[in-house]
């Protein structure tokens, strides 16, 4: 592929953790990469990666906006992108128990409202969001694919991460995208990350993980990449976990 038409990919929540991970790979694979995130951590990374940088939130439609025009203004294209987001409700401080007891867990029917409506608009309509600004773009180019960073909860449910729940939303929305755009060759699939290298376990909770470890963020930036690329070009609709083997359920 030239140097004109080398391939383009957009991270949003990518100024540290998973997002920044996810763009190392793509970056590391030679795309060009455009990355979002509140703070000036994803300036800083798109200088380090030779790529773009756009401050704003997924939460709102007129930032996700700049950053798609800043794009195209610059490149010309979108092949891809990745909606990452935040941790709604917070991240325990340590994980102790791989069953998750729920002497841990937060008091789920104490949960206001607003937090609900927050994590269901960061979850679900933030993907929503982009993708209505992405599909023309994608239709026009005859092709595209969409990852959305989802979460291994969402499978086997833990109170401990409540929020979660609304996660099932976001990958019903995922298979009907993938089933209306298919026809565009818009492919759009999910990656459900486990425990990955932010999150503080006890040894008895990493023994439950069949791998023994936490997953780096560069794995969860392969599985992305792999979705995002000519590689998976038959897989749409699906829900990949990268987990270590910890959820058992047969799907």
């Amino acid at each position: 592929m030239s140097e004109a038409m080398a391939r383009v990919a957009i991270v949003t929540g990518s100024g540290q953790g998973i997002g920044a991970g996810v763009a190392r790979v793509f970056a590391a694979h030679r795309w060009r990469v455009a990355l979002m995130s509140p703070s000036e951590r994803c300036e800083r990374l798109a200088a380090e990666l030779g790529g773009l940088a756009v401050r704003g939130s997924v939460m709102q439609t007129a930032d996700l906006k700049r950053l798609v025009d800043t794009t195209l203004e610059t490149w010309g294209r979108v092949d891809a992108a990745v909606y990452n987001m935040g941790h709604g409700g917070g991240v325990p401080r340590l994980i102790e128990e791989a069953n998750f007891s729920p002497e841990h867990d937060e008091p789920l029917l104490e949960l206001p409202d607003d937090l609900w409506h927050e994590s269901l608009d960061m979850y679900v309509v933030g993907v929503v969001r982009l993708a209505r600004l992405l599909t023309p773009l994608m239709q026009a180019q005859r092709g595209g694919s969409l990852v959305a960073i989802s979460s291994m909860n969402a499978l086997q449910p833990r109170p401990m991460y409540p929020m979660s729940a609304l996660r099932g939303a976001l990958h019903a929305f995922v298979k009907a995208y993938a089933d209306r755009y298919g026809r565009d060759n818009i492919r759009m699939n999910a990656v459900l990350p486990g425990f990955c290298e932010n999150v503080t376990m006890t040894d008895e909770a990493l023994s439950r993980i069949p791998l023994g470890r936490t997953g780096g963020f560069l794995e969860i930036g392969e599985a992305c990449h792999f979705l995002g690329s000519s590689a998976a070009s038959y897989i749409t609709g699906q829900m990949l976990l990268v987990d270590g083997g910890l959820n058992r359920a047969v799907r």
